[in-house]
Formats: C-alpha cells, sequence, structure tokens
C-alpha cells in the first residue's frame, strides 16, 4: 500500500520547519519512518504513540512548505536521526535542555522558595541564530500563570514562585517532545479559590521557530476587580535584558493597538508597602526578611518581592492585616484604573511602551500580537486560540524586565482556560503580522492511500 500525505498552506508565503500532523490505516510499529518529499528530500516521521493504537498510526514531521507538498510514507528509517538533542542543564531544578534545532531552552520545575529564581517554566531561552539568553538571571521564566490567584481578593498567591511541578513526558523523539506539567496552586483568602490544580502541555518540534502550549486549569468562578470571572487565567511570559537595556522595545497588535497607559495598581500597591513597612506591628521572620530586602529602596528590589509581602503563603503578615491592607489597595486602585484622566488611545503605530507611565500599558482584546526590539528587529510573536479580553505589556527600562501577560487592570484575568498558545521568535519585525496568520491558520493535511 502506497500512503501520500498531500499539504496545501492556505496561506501565500513559505514555512520553515512546519509541524505536519498525519494518520494512515494500519499499525507502523517503529518509532520513526522516513517519508520522501516530490524534490525527493527525505524527512523524519515520528510515531505519536499517545494517539496510535492497532487500527491506525499517528506521525508528525516538519516541512518547508512553500505552497503545497507530497510526501510519500516509506520504511522505517534506518541509522541516526537527526533532530531535538539534549544539553546540560544550567539551573538545579532544571528537568530538561532542549536544542530544538531552532532554540535553546531550558525547563524548570521550580523550587517553591518564593524567590524570582523559584519560578517553573522556561527559565532560559534563546535562538541560535542569536545566541542571545532573554532569561540570563534565571530569576524570570516564560510560561507562568497567575490570575485568578494572583489579585488583591486572593491575598497574591503566585504559583510559579510558591509551587512546583511535576513534569511528564508524554512524547520524546527527533521531531517532538511533549512535556506536560502538573501542578496544585497554594491556597490565598478565597475559599472559592482552594483546591484548584492545573496540567499545562508543551510542544516543542524540530527546527521550528515556534512552540505551543495550553493551560488546564480545575473551574472556578469568582469575583475580580469587581467582575465576575469564570475559567480565566492570566498566563506571564517574561523577558530580561539587564538594567537600562530591553531585548524588545516595541508593542503591537495584529491590527490597531488600543490601550491605556499606567499601571495605578502598581503604584497603590507600592504605596502600600512602604506603609506596611513602617507602621505594621508583625513580628514574624519573614515579615523582618523582607523588611531588610527592602531596606535599600523599592526601585533596588525584584517586582516580584512587592507582593510577596501580601501573600498568604510568605506568613509575613496575618491573614486579618492582609485582608485590610487590601482592601485599601482594591478600592483605591479601582477608582484610579478608571479615572476620568486614563483615556483608550487608538495607535495605528507599534507603542513604545518604556515612554508611558510605569512603563506600562494595558490593552483591549487581541489575538495576535507582538513586542520587538526597533533596532535590531528581534520579535516574539503570540497567537492564542481565542482572543483574550485584554494585555498587560510592561517594558521596564531601568531594571530591563519585559513582559506579556493576559490580564487587564488590577491582575484581572482575560485569557479562556484551554486555548491554544503558539509563540513564535525571530527576526521578523516587518513581517510580524505574516507569521501571526500562520501561526493562526495550518496547512491542509489530507492522506491518499493505493
Amino acid at each position: 500500500m502506497t500512503v501520500r500525505i498531500k499539504i496545501a498552506d492556505p496561506l501565500s508565503g513559505n514555512r520553515t520547519k512546519e509541524p505536519i500532523v498525519f494518520t494512515v490505516p494500519g499499525s507502523y510499529p517503529e518509532p520513526v519512518y522516513t517519508a520522501r518529499t516530490s524534490q525527493g528530500d527525505v524527512l523524519a516521521c515520528q510515531r505519536v504513540n499517545a494517539r496510535s493504537d492497532s487500527s491506525s498510526t499517528t506521525f508528525i514531521t516538519v516541512v518547508d512548505l512553500r505552497g503545497a507538498e507530497t510526501l510519500e510514507l516509506g520504511n522505517p528509517w534506518e541509522g541516526e536521526v537527526p533532530g531535538i538533542r539534549t544539553l546540560d542543564p544550567i539551573e538545579d531544578d532544571a528537568f530538561t535542555r532542549l536544542d530544538t534545532g531552532y532554540f535553546d531552552l531550558e525547563m524548570c520545575s521550580g523550587t517553591a522558595e518564593g524567590e524570582g529564581s523559584s519560578k517553573w517554566g522556561l527559565r532560559h531561552f534563546s535562538a541560535h541564530h542569536e545566541g542571545v539568553d532573554l532569561l540570563a538571571s534565571g530569576n524570570n521564566a516564560i510560561g507562568g500563570f497567575y490570575g485568578p490567584f494572583f489579585t488583591p481578593e486572593n491575598g497574591l498567591i503566585n504559583p510559579p514562585e510558591h509551587t512546583t511541578v511535576q513534569i511528564e513526558t508524554v512524547e520524546q523523539g527527533p521531531v517532538l517532545h511533549h512535556y506536560r506539567m502538573h501542578g496544585t496552586v497554594p491556597d490565598g483568602l478565597l475559599e472559592e479559590l482552594h483546591g484548584k490544580s492545573f496540567r499545562i502541555d508543551w510542544v516543542f518540534t524540530y527546527g521550528t521557530p515556534f512552540f505551543e502550549r495550553h493551560y488546564d486549569v480545575d473551574s472556578f468562578r469568582t469575583v475580580i476587580n469587581g467582575r465576575s470571572i469564570a475559567d480565566k487565567i492570566t498566563v506571564g511570559d517574561e523577558f530580561e535584558g539587564g538594567p537600562g537595556e530591553l531585548v524588545f522595545d516595541r508593542f503591537e497588535s495584529h491590527h490597531s493597538t488600543r490601550y491605556r497607559a499606567g499601571d495605578p495598581y502598581a503604584q497603590e500597591l507600592v504605596t502600600m508597602v512602604e506603609d506596611t513597612l513602617s507602621t505594621s506591628g508583625s513580628d514574624s521572620e519573614k515579615f523582618t526578611e523582607i523588611r531588610h530586602q527592602l531596606a535599600d529602596g523599592m526601585e533596588s528590589a525584584h517586582w516580584d518581592l512587592y507582593w510577596r509581602l501580601f501573600c498568604v503563603w510568605e506568613q509575613a503578615l496575618p491573614d486579618d492585616e492582609i485582608s485590610r491592607r487590601l482592601a485599601v489597595v482594591r478600592e483605591h486602585s479601582h477608582y484610579l484604573a478608571d479615572a476620568p484622566d486614563r483615556p483608550w488611545v487608538i495607535s495605528e503605530r507599534p507603542v513604545d511602551v518604556s515612554a508611558v507611565p510605569d512603563a506600562t500599558i494595558f490593552t483591549g482584546a487581541v489575538q495576535k500580537s507582538a513586542e520587538f526590539h526597533s533596532e535590531n528587529g528581534r520579535t516574539m510573536v503570540w497567537w492564542t486560540g481565542k482572543p483574550s479580553g485584554g494585555f498587560q505589556i510592561v517594558q521596564r527600562k531601568e531594571s530591563g524586565w519585559v513582559n506579556w501577560g493576559s490580564n487587564t487592570e488590577n491582575e484581572c484575568p482575560e485569557l479562556p482556560i484551554g486555548v491554544p498558545i503558539k509563540t513564535a521568535y525571530g527576526d521578523f519585525a516587518d513581517a510580524w503580522h505574516v507569521v501571526a496568520d500562520q501561526l493562526e491558520t495550518e496547512p491542509e493535511v489530507r492522506v491518499a492511500t493505493s
């Protein structure tokens, strides 16, 4: 039986190492088979074990696509297969470090010690063509999720720093690595959010300039920022260039960018941190430790330290004091967020986020977005399977910290759980719209047998 896989791209343009998944009848038990392109090139097709059985077999391969292509499935691969490799880890809590053929990235399980370096997720990330680690210090991470567990109402629980994940290897081969994180959100102040667990799938393919993930969280409903929120989360991707350096210095939505500038909530939080350090009667060990860490001034501290003071998990303050103080923050910040002196802006040009108040903007609903460097062209592009109701974008030049988070004002989460997220990285500032469209629209795949 001859099996042919016909691939058609509904979009114009070229794709590099595009993942192609196809299912054929019959059992193909070997881990890797060959496929020959119309030009005679031989590709590796990895068996996807979780989607295969005795009656049918699912494969994944990667194809350089120029409109259309036909593959012919062949015999089991003989000899060494070029593909994803593992590298020596950098962090002590590294689960794996991968050379995908395009990315060098490290996935960590976290340490639950409450520090920036305690986070699970991707704690190192670079592309081979550039060789610049966008998370060089290991104190930030790509892929943490926060809301609704990271808000004034909930005692500021921060899962990436305050819990660990167990990582399951779902698929591991030369073409595809698929990992699944399992974790539990620490309980905060709100009982309706207690006992929640989460699962995150990460998919990396050989030579592909993007990766895919999706987040599944136990169902919940609560009130955040005065609104009913059900089954929405904040996914946060962080980057760092060091003090005075921004790895990305512009943000743009796929069409015009609608945003409000500034972050009144952050300012109210800073004010309450300062007041608490001066007036609180707490004598806990953690309170003393945080006060010592902030002794050199708020500007010199890791931003997450501001939230940790009011986090139930840290036990720096009694629960009733956390509730009382955060009620003041909540009241003031809710009013200031919607004050008439914070108008909505509609921009047809990329936004210089570092130039606006608090180096922060909050956008309207977005499905395709990008952060890029205006001079060297490095670009990160995101597509979400459904639009997020808004985003918080930070490009803080003083610390070099950059953030992409799917939340609106006052940490209100806006991304529906379970939707896929595709994230591409490369030197395509001038063409990122094309990349975003390709992330959204996959090639059409059809299997024919004869």
